[in-house]
């Protein structure tokens, strides 16, 4: 059954009548996202610090936004979430998901460094797969001046940074480097084929849409880019052996629903520690809506958990 607050959200979307991302231009699409977060998101809660950080990325500057905990002491050596936002990697930004980050960031003990990868179609793959590389990598680099503890790294992200997320877990493997003791992915987008049932079953009326999807698809993939390549679809990976523990986290109205368990189960058949939780009654997006949606707030206060345990608090 869909949670009477996510109904009553869909519900007053509908009576106003508010437009659809795939029937607006790029630009407005991006603005409405960002304005909308001010009726949806619980005010942002203070942190021990904030700043923001630019640097050279692949592309040019690449902006980064860094968060220390509240109470946390200025020279301690925190742990460190690597974030990347949701948005179909066309929409989004450091502001979209600053609240969330703080919360994460309040309740784990951790820092978290939000990383602002570049977007499609003005910037297609692999372009955000480059940055969200860089500033990975940036990161170990520069734990010293970070006040993070290289050893203790992670990488998070909602939907289209989910799928960013695991596929630096996927990387990093591959490297070597940096060690990460943790992948934090909420309702990932794993698979760009979009073939799974829920996608048939929850493609209508759930807030993200088909159309919608396929919007974000064709601005971030454009024409050229091969869908089986596992830098856009993870879950097409050839190896999944050897890869950081997970909580996967996905939404019982979401039509990324089944590909987000399935990599869970993906990862967990090859022998890597996995949470797996899902919330039946939700959709798609829900995680910084604690203003409109009361399940937000208990679901941001498990994925900080896993990061404490994660960390070793």
């Amino acid at each position: 059954m869909l949670d009477p607050d996510a109904k009553a959200l869909l519900d007053f979307i509908a009576s106003k009548n508010l437009p659809s991302y795939h029937t607006l231009p790029v630009a407005e699409a991006r603005a409405y996202y960002r304005d909308r977060r001010q009726f949806s998101q619980p005010d942002a809660p203070e942190v021990g610090a904030v700043d923001d950080l630019p640097i050279d990325g692949p592309g040019g500057r690449l902006m980064l936004r860094r968060y220390r905990p509240l109470g946390s002491a200025p020279d301690a050596a925190l742990p460190l979430l690597v974030y990347y936002h949701g948005g179909g990697h066309t929409i989004g930004d450091l502001e979209t998901h600053d609240t969330l980050c703080r919360q994460l960031c309040n309740q784990s003990g951790w820092s978290v460094l939000a990383v602002d990868y570049r977007l499609g179609p003005e910037h297609r793959f692999p372009a955000a797969v480059e940055d969200s590389w860089a500033a990975l990598q940036w990161a170990q680099a520069n734990a010293a001046t970070l006040g993070i503890d290289p050893d203790r790294i992670a990488v998070g992200g909602d939907s289209a940074g989910g799928n960013l997320a695991a596929v630096m877990a996927l990387m990093a493997r591959d490297a070597g480097a940096p060690k990460l003791v943790f992948q934090l992915l909420v309702y990932p987008a794993t698979d760009l084929h979009y073939a799974t049932p829920s996608h048939a079953a929850n493609g209508q009326g759930y807030l993200l849409t088909r159309d919608v999807i396929d919007y974000f698809t064709r601005a971030y993939v454009g024409p050229e880019a091969d869908l089986d390549d596992w830098r856009l679809s993870p879950a097409l990976a050839s190896d999944f052996h050897n890869l950081p523990p997970a909580l996967v986290l996905t939404a019982g109205y979401d039509p990324l629903h089944d590909e987000g368990r399935d990599y869970a189960d993906k990862l967990h058949t090859a022998g890597n520690r996995v949470e797996y939780v899902d919330y039946p009654g939700q959709i798609h997006g829900f995680l910084p809506m604690g203003r409109v949606i009361r399940q937000a707030n208990e679901a941001v206060a498990v994925c900080a958990r896993a990061l404490r345990e994660a960390g070793g608090a």
